[in-house]
């Protein structure tokens, strides 16, 4: 026969502590904390990615438009000063450094007819830090429409950067994380701009020596 009085003392006496614990709202704060933490982390680095993200793409245009200037500023250039104004175009994304930039300066010749033909005269780059020739001089090319005019001279830069957001480019550094699939969320962001510029002291920009 079942003694009652003892199943009710034991009832009576987990009773207590289950009622406690149900009122108990001491660790409400920390629970809610841990849900929301993950949140709060993802939205400010979201945050903080696409802030400096838009500032690279605004400085990867400037880099265009700098060199372009500076370039035709000048009635004749070398390769070693075509060199440096690579650099300073270069050094205008410091201290973003998770990727260098490739940059390539070209001179371009539109003929006097009818038709006119837009060839290379010249042209010059970096790329990862190194110069180098750029297209080859005669190469056809293609200029906007309305720039397209007989017997005009054309300097374009274009500018361009794989964009690394701050994710990939710590997970990239992990050993055997670049071979995991979720490297495909955090591939380089291309941002790219194309100057145009007529040269400002004399008709044409001349290189001799940017294609050797």
């Amino acid at each position: 026969m079942t003694d009652t009085r003892k199943s009710g003392g034991w009832l009576s006496k987990l009773r207590a502590p289950l009622s406690k614990l149900s009122t108990d709202r001491r660790g409400v704060a920390a629970v809610e904390f841990a849900f929301i933490a993950p949140i709060l982390f993802i939205l400010y680095f979201l945050t903080m990615e696409t802030s400096q993200a838009i500032d690279v793409n605004k400085k990867v245009g400037r880099v265009a438009s700098m060199v372009a200037d500076l370039v035709t500023q000048q009635q004749t250039l070398k390769k070693t000063e075509a060199n440096a104004i690579l650099a300073i175009g270069q050094s205008i994304l410091y201290p973003y450094g998770r990727s260098t930039p490739g940059i390539e300066i070209t001179g371009i010749d539109i003929s006097d007819e009818a038709t006119p033909k837009v060839t290379v005269a010249w042209s010059r780059k970096m790329v990862a830090g190194s110069t180098s020739a750029g297209a080859g001089i005669g190469t056809v090319t293609t200029v906007p429409d309305k720039l397209k005019i007989r017997g005009t001279f054309l300097v374009r830069v274009t500018a361009s950067l794989g964009y690394k957001p701050v994710l990939a480019w710590t997970a990239s550094q992990k050993a055997g994380l670049a071979q995991n699939n979720i490297r495909v969320w955090l591939n380089d962001i291309s941002m790219g701009e194309t100057y145009y510029l007529r040269p400002r002291m004399s008709t044409t920009v001349t290189c001799g020596d940017c294609n050797s």
